[in-house]
């Protein structure tokens, strides 16, 4: 672990590469899906990951959480999951006769949400209310969440699955990032096959500590952004309002999580200023679950992840 010392962007760069060092010691592949958590970590944010059963979405939350030093909370969302247990309730204690609060799973600094899209919408709305607030109120009591605090939820591919209750897009809007974990290549299956009697998340070493990674969170809200970075991601975001295969295009918010999101990414890298290959390596996790397209475009096949990627290739480049 390292010392409590202040830290600077080269800081923040090291350890996110220690990190991902800690990673690959158990996953195969995957490196894109877990920076992109990091980045999610160093904004303050959250992340939705898709992808069938057995791609290991939950190990990767496991790994993640222990790289960083933190603590680590599971979920299983259900039907009949209420919202109580998820934030918690008060319970009378008859040695001292008063009721007492007993947190919820949901306090701990890494939750994995699994499936959210299988619980009814008021117990996703109370893990919703929590990961934009940050805190939790019980019986008019406000609790407030650890510090650092990120949500990692998975969902199965809605047409897939049976018995689902598909996020609204004003919830999967409250994500930083949606992320897609695919089937490994034929190489990592079989190097899966080769690690997976001896793989355990306890093989990974804390790298950082809960403080230090506020301490890289403070850093990022420091990293430079030129005037023209700021035009061309407004120019992408406006863009996505006037296409004429998108029905509903970027907010500002989708503005405000590609600045933040580039910010972080550049951290990373070890700078402490945005370049445009930042905001163009996060554009599409960050604006595929806010666009919704038009049927027809959807009924051609046209995808968010197509758009995204030709807006990216016409939209001019700033220097």
């Amino acid at each position: 672990m390292e010392s409590e010392v202040e830290i600077d962007v080269g800081n923040v760069q090291s350890f996110s590469k220690a990190i991902m060092e800690e990673f690959k010691k158990v996953i195969v592949g995957k490196i894109d899906v877990f920076e992109n958590l990091l980045i999610a970590l160093l904004c303050n944010g959250h992340v939705l990951l898709e992808g069938v059963p057995g791609v290991a979405k939950t190990f990767m939350a496991k790994t993640f959480a222990r790289t960083l030093g933190s603590s680590f909370k599971r979920i299983q969302f259900t039907p009949d999951l209420l919202p109580s247990d998820i934030i918690g309730t008060y319970v009378f204690n008859q040695k001292s006769g008063e009721f007492e609060f007993r947190p919820g799973p949901i306090f701990a600094n890494v939750i994995l949400a699994d499936e959210i899209n299988r619980a009814p919408p008021k117990t996703q709305s109370a893990l919703l209310e929590a990961m934009q607030e940050r805190q939790v109120t019980v019986e008019g009591v406000t609790h407030p969440l650890p510090s650092p605090f990120i949500v990692i939820a998975t969902q199965n591919p809605i047409e897939t699955s049976e018995g689902v209750y598909p996020l609204p897009e004003a919830q999967l809007d409250r994500f930083l990032f949606k992320l897609t974990v695919d089937y490994p290549s034929g190489d990592e299956e079989v190097e899966i096959l080769r690690r997976r009697v001896n793989a355990s998340v306890e093989d990974v070493n804390p790298v950082v500590s809960p403080d230090t990674i506020i301490k890289m969170q403070r850093i990022v809200k420091g990293v430079y952004v030129a005037p023209e970075i700021m035009d061309y991601i407004r120019e992408l975001v406006v863009r996505t309002r006037r296409h004429p295969q998108i029905l509903l295009g970027g907010s500002p918010r989708a503005s405000i999580v590609l600045m933040e999101g580039a910010m972080a990414r550049a951290a990373l890298n070890g700078r402490d200023y945005v370049i445009p290959d930042d905001v163009k390596s996060i554009a599409k996790q960050a604006f595929v679950h806010r666009i919704i397209m038009r049927p027809e475009a959807e009924l051609e096949g046209v995808t968010a992840e197509k758009v995204v990627e030709r807006l990216l290739e016409e939209t001019p480049v700033p220097f």
